[in-house]
């Protein structure tokens, strides 16, 4: 059974960028794979870090059940991602152990360093999971079958400084918007710190207007996903492209 792994920075990013997509591998016979390297425990005006990354978790943990992955724990705290060796080692273990083909993350250039530092890290151990010198945290062997990485649209669809991000193509989930929002409410904890700290009143609502003005961009669809494909040097063969091949009857080219 071919695998994704969706490699994000907290809890609640793969349900707001990425599920929609995984949910179409899923429908197609894919083993989802599914890790958020915050603990998310630095998101709330209301809880304690220890008492907000324990609810967190259970949040994570209840959505990746929903939609049938399998969940790794966290690495690190908000605020504390770092290009590290450290850190490297263990999101590689990570890889060797769900073995996929396709890994999907966040955008190289997004509105906040959590969502940057975790596209390196996601990056660099798809690059590094068939290096037999490079020992995981904790050891797993490497393997060498190829491992093709794609990147989300960064966060309303804009690079930090507002420019528009066109994605190389789109995956529709029209038809899964009720169950991609049934996922991101189960990150119920996260609906007043978004309200106070970024002003979005409604986190399922936002994420819909985003989805659909995605879908807009599409040209064809009322909701989608965009995705570009990082360069193959080191990852894969020059053609490899399983995201496009395993989805082809419901994407389009941007």
């Amino acid at each position: 059974m071919p695998s994704v792994l969706a490699i994000a920075a907290h809890p609640d990013d793969i349900e707001y960028l990425m599920v929609g997509t995984m949910l179409q591998l899923a429908r197609r016979g894919w083993e989802l794979h599914y890790v958020n390297l915050c603990d998310g425990s630095r998101g709330s005006t209301t809880m304690n870090r220890q008492e907000c990354a324990q609810i967190r978790l259970g949040e994570a943990k209840r959505a990746c059940e929903l939609m049938g992955a399998r969940f790794y724990p966290p690495i690190y705290s908000d605020m504390a991602a770092t290009y590290s060796f450290e850190n490297l080692a263990k999101v590689t273990s990570i890889v060797r152990t769900a073995r996929p083909s396709i890994v999907l993350t966040h955008s190289p250039s997004d509105y906040m360093e959590d969502h940057e530092i975790a596209c390196r890290l996601a990056v660099s151990a798809a690059f590094s999971h068939g290096m037999p010198n490079l020992e995981s945290d904790p050891p797993v062997e490497s393997y060498f079958d190829p491992v093709t990485v794609y990147h989300c649209q960064p966060v309303g669809n804009r690079t930090p400084l507002g420019e528009i991000v066109r994605p190389h193509f789109f995956v529709d989930h029209s038809d899964l918007i009720d169950k991609k929002v049934e996922l991101l409410a189960c990150h119920a904890s996260q609906k007043e710190w978004l309200d106070e700290s970024q002003g979005m009143d409604s986190y399922l609502q936002t994420m819909r207007d985003v989805n659909a003005e995605t879908g807009a961009m599409s040209g064809k669809f009322e909701f989608a996903e965009g995705w570009r494909r990082h360069l193959h040097w080191g990852f894969c063969g020059p053609d490899d492209d399983p995201l496009r091949q395993a989805l082809a009857d419901v994407i389009v080219e941007a």
